[in-house]
C-alpha cells in the first residue's frame, strides 16, 4: 500500500510537469500550435517540413491594408471571395497549380476557404513543397462574414 501511495503523487507531479511544458512558448512540435504575434492575431503551426502561420480575420484585415502577399482562395466549389484575392486554386490541386503561385518560395502566400478546413489542408502541403512563408485564415470566409466584413460574389 505504501508503494502505491508513493507512485500516485509521482504520477500527478509528472502529469503537471508535462502539462506545463505544453503551454510553453518554445518551438512547437509537429502538428502543434504556439502563440506568436501581437494580440494573438497569429499563431505558428508546425508541420512536416516547417511551419505555417494561422491568422485571425482582424490580423488579415490589417495585412490587407498594406498587401504584400499572394492571396489565394482554395475553397471548392466557389462560395464567394474576399476582396483583393489573387488566385483560385482548389485545395486538393495545389501541387498541380504551382504556376499560379509565386515562383519565389520565400514569398508570402495567404490561403483561405469557407471555413478554414480546406486551407488548413493546403497550407502544410505548400510547406512540404518548400514554401517558407505560408499563412492560413482561421475560420475562413465564415469568420470573415461573422466579423461584419463582406464577401464578393464575382466568380462562378
Amino acid at each position: 500500500m505504501k508503494l502505491a501511495q508513493l507512485i500516485r503523487p509521482g504520477l500527478v507531479v509528472s502529469a503537471l510537469v508535462a502539462l506545463a511544458a505544453c503551454g510553453s512558448q518554445t518551438t512547437p512540435a509537429t502538428g502543434s500550435v504556439g502563440e506568436v504575434g501581437s494580440e494573438s492575431q497569429t499563431r505558428v503551426v508546425a508541420v512536416d517540413g516547417g511551419t505555417y502561420t494561422d491568422v485571425t480575420v482582424d490580423g488579415l484585415s490589417s495585412m490587407l491594408d498594406n498587401k504584400d502577399f499572394a492571396f489565394v482562395n482554395v475553397h471548392i466549389p466557389y462560395a464567394g471571395e474576399i476582396a483583393d484575392t489573387d488566385a483560385f486554386i482548389p485545395f486538393d490541386q495545389v501541387a498541380q497549380n504551382l504556376a499560379d503561385l509565386p515562383a519565389d518560395k520565400d514569398a508570402k502566400i495567404v490561403l483561405y476557404c469557407r471555413s478554414g478546413a480546406m486551407s488548413a489542408i493546403s497550407a502544410p502541403e505548400l510547406v512540404e513543397l518548400g514554401y517558407t512563408d505560408v499563412w492560413n485564415l482561421e475560420g475562413g470566409m465564415n469568420e470573415w462574414v461573422a466579423s461584419g466584413r463582406t464577401l464578393l460574389q464575382l466568380g462562378s
